[in-house]
């Protein structure tokens, strides 16, 4: 059986066919902290360079020949790396000062250089346009996930699964945003997480409605909605999952018909993600469900599939249902190779635009928000004037009744697709 690191190598020299150009893939550099002195921020290896080697380290280059091979190199441990932060690891393949010699041996070919620099000592220069068709290869390339690479997921929402049992116990009015976050975070890393696969979301009352909202020592009122969006990552592979909660358990007639609209366009859009769909046509379903449930609730008129081809549906859904998984929590998204650019879909910009494969892993991530500032925004209002009840629209803003997202990582296989979050109660 080949092992995944040499399927994933064989995967990329068929997409790239080359016959005389050479690439080299960089892990990159940690960033100097502005004014820090000699302190970095936190090093994230390229997941170009991560896909291709599962290695992490800092400043190594893998580089490929497609008449001899792919050669890695990498630098050794200074003094100053082993006395301050302990490195022992020793480098696998050449030592990173002989790439400069390797690429001298083919100065007379075409030369790529993807991932993150710098690629080895000294300044390079490749070719940008042969660069831009190979870099969109290879993402293209990464898009499915093999089984190594799904059970990373599957553990890292395990660990997730833990933060948001632990959400459940806290949440109650009169609890910071600030105290949630902590204590999911602690319960995830106590579950494995090796780091929080991005920065936790806590939003309670009008900051539910708040799309990235950064959780802050705001108490939690007896009638809030609570959005909580948080995932942990292990060796690099992230969980992405959301959740909203009524701080008292019972919500209003307005946040009731939020979280069940949510709710339905959820399942409908998970129904879609089956191998061959259109994303954009798992996000028209999602959104179609939203609209009518807004429909029904008075607060848009006609028909939803209308408020779709108008955009009226982005007043109260105004982001994308959803995005690619993986290797950092927005992996290998875009259109699909020879797609220009992401075409607006429903109002919004969508993340990515391809048909599903099996082996994709997908969030799905419906929502249904009252933003004061969309609502309230002049150039809306004129534009969707006649098909937006702005009066029960000013009434649920007044009400400060917030915002609902349901998300969960979907696996795309052969057949139905498979919640890999399942096991998180909505």
């Amino acid at each position: 059986m080949l092992d995944p690191l040499a399927g994933r190598r064989a995967r990329i020299e068929t997409a790239w066919s080359l016959d005389r150009a050479v690439v080299l893939v960089g892990s990159g550099r940690p960033i100097p902290v502005p004014g820090g002195a000699d302190r970095v921020h936190p090093f994230q290896v390229h997941p170009d360079y991560r896909w291709l080697t599962e290695r992490r380290m800092e400043g190594g280059v893998l580089a490929f020949d497609p008449r001899s091979g792919w050669t890695l190199f990498e630098p050794e441990a200074t003094e100053a790396e082993r006395l301050w932060e302990g490195r022992t690891d020793v480098p696998s393949g050449r030592p990173l000062a002989e790439l400069d010699a390797w690429i001298d041996a083919r100065s007379d070919r075409p030369l790529a250089c993807l991932g993150a620099g710098p690629w080895g000592e000294r300044p390079i220069t490749g070719d940008a346009e042969l660069e831009r068709r190979l870099a969109t290869l290879l993402l293209h390339a990464r898009r499915p996930k093999d089984e190594r690479e799904v059970r990373a997921i599957r553990s890292a929402a395990d660990a997730t699964a833990a933060g948001f049992a632990r959400a459940l116990d806290v949440v109650e009015p009169g609890v910071s945003e600030r105290h949630v976050q902590i204590e999911i975070e602690t319960a995830m890393f106590h579950a494995g997480a090796q780091t929080t696969a991005y920065g936790t979301i806590v939003g309670s009352g009008p900051n539910s409605a708040v799309l990235h909202a950064t959780p802050s020592g705001r108490t939690i009122g007896q009638r809030d909605l609570v959005l909580i969006d948080a995932g942990a990552a292990i060796d690099g592979y992230c969980a992405d999952v959301t959740r909203t909660l009524t701080a008292a358990g019972t919500p209003s007639a307005e946040q009731r018909v939020l979280l069940e609209t949510v709710e339905r366009a959820q399942q409908a859009a998970i129904a879609c993600c089956r191998a061959g769909t259109e994303w954009r046509a798992v996000h028209q379903a999602a959104a179609l469900v939203i609209a009518e449930g807004l429909v029904e609730a008075g607060l848009l008129k006609g028909r939803g599939e209308d408020r779709l081809d108008d955009g009226a549906i982005a007043l109260f859904f105004p982001h994308g249902v959803g995005h690619m998984v993986g290797m950092g929590v927005r992996d290998a998204g875009g259109p699909l190779p020879g797609r220009d650019g992401l075409a607006p879909c429903c109002g919004v910009r969508l993340r990515v635009d391809l048909p599903l494969e099996a082996g994709y892993v997908m969030t799905v991530e419906p929502g249904a928000y009252i933003v004061p500032a969309l609502l309230r925004d002049a150039a809306r209002r004129k534009r969707h004037a006649d098909v937006v009840n702005w009066s029960e629209a000013d009434r649920w803003t007044s009400l400060g009744v917030g915002g609902v997202r349901i998300e969960d990582n979907i696996l795309v296989t052969d057949g139905a697709p498979e919640v890999l979050t399942a096991s998180i109660p909505h």
